[in-house]
């Protein structure tokens, strides 16, 4: 059969393929193409779309390759071999990554370097096989090498090494097909963001235990990160505080405001309590009256009733003298004609009660 991923596909072809190359489905990194004995030795005739996304040949999946230099592997890289994956019902993916001697010559320097980003390609679900150090321009010996049926790229021209378009000669000879660039998201806008945010990233590193040396950094701009660090620090310290003091200023409200809702309830049921005992009609008025009343009863006893009997005197008792009629010897009269009016009345009185 054609190489490693047939070997995972048919439980009779794994006899052509030692047990060390074979792949465990989303369980084990994809194998490099150098280091694989499993190579593809079916006849291969050359397929066009419309076969392929027929699912034809049924022998053999179809050989799909996308390069590049997947610098920074982020979910942009991930998304465009996720579709050259799905471009047909039966394919195989194989990927291939530039060494750093070709990037850096025709692209520039990069973060990563090339052992780290074919590593990343080969943990990559989508992956089935990492070409190592790939050509920059594909040619007719490299397609024929690893049977490569369809070339994975987006569509936008490629210009580079001297060419508008690297996969011209591709797209004339039918095998190019196009994959949807990620919006939003690129090797160069990470960059940009690192750049542009460098001075927080190094502060970031020297409080991590960073030298200055290891980050390129200058001996004052090594000083003047780690004041800002301190400044920092200070500010998050006083941030705190007065969150702390929002939150306790929060609480004294909320319990002063149920203190308050208690007043009022205590406050109502007091004057409601006063009212009753001192109100117009409250119980202390009606106590007080009623005291009072039997205190007059008390003070002034009732009079016996005018029409009752008079009671017989004993013939053996005689009345007491009254002396009220006496002179007070101490008071003579003032006159003789008060002496003259007391002598009269007792003669009256000794008439009446004769």
């Amino acid at each position: 059969m054609v190489g490693h991923q047939e070997c995972t596909m048919k439980e009779d072809t794994r006899d052509s393929c030692p047990p060390k190359f074979w792949r465990k489905t989303l369980t084990a990194p994809a194998p490099f193409a150098d280091e694989t004995s499993c190579q593809c030795q079916a006849p291969h005739e050359k397929l066009t779309i419309a076969q392929a996304r027929l699912g034809t040949p049924v022998d053999r999946p179809v050989r799909v390759y996308a390069d590049g230099i997947f610098d920074l592997f982020h979910s942009g890289h991930a998304r465009a071999l996720m579709q050259a994956k799905t471009l047909f019902p039966n394919s195989y993916l194989l990927v291939g990554v530039c060494s750093d001697d070709l990037t850096h010559k025709f692209k520039g320097f990069t973060v990563m370097n090339e052992a780290e980003r074919y590593e990343a390609l080969r943990h990559c679900r989508y992956v089935d096989e990492v070409i190592r150090d790939a050509p920059w321009t594909l040619t007719p010996e490299f397609l024929e090498k690893h049977k490569i049926d369809f070339v994975a790229h987006d569509d936008i021209p490629y210009s580079s090494a001297g060419s508008d378009d690297v996969y011209k000669h591709i797209k004339e000879a039918g095998m190019f097909v196009p994959t949807q660039r990620t919006e939003g998201i690129s090797t160069s806008d990470i960059i940009t963001r690192i750049v542009r945010d460098y001075d927080v990233y190094a502060r970031r590193n020297l409080q991590r235990g960073y030298t200055a040396k290891e980050l390129n950094v200058s001996f004052i701009n090594e000083k003047k990160y780690r004041f800002q660090n301190q400044v920092d620090k200070m500010k998050e310290k006083v941030k705190n505080v007065e969150e702390r003091s929002k939150e306790f200023v929060n609480r004294v409200e909320e319990k002063s405001h149920d203190l308050i809702q208690k007043w009022e309830e205590k406050s109502r049921e007091f004057i409601g309590n006063f009212l009753e005992l001192f109100g117009p009609d409250g119980a202390w008025k009606q106590m007080f009256q009623e005291r009072s009343s039997r205190m007059l009863q008390a003070l002034s006893p009732k009079q016996s009733p005018v029409s009752s009997p008079t009671r017989s005197r004993s013939p053996s008792r005689s009345p007491s003298p009254t002396f009220s009629w006496l002179p007070n010897k101490t008071s003579p009269p003032s006159s003789p004609k008060a002496a003259s009016a007391s002598i009269s009345s007792m003669s009256e009185g000794d008439e009446d009660e004769k």
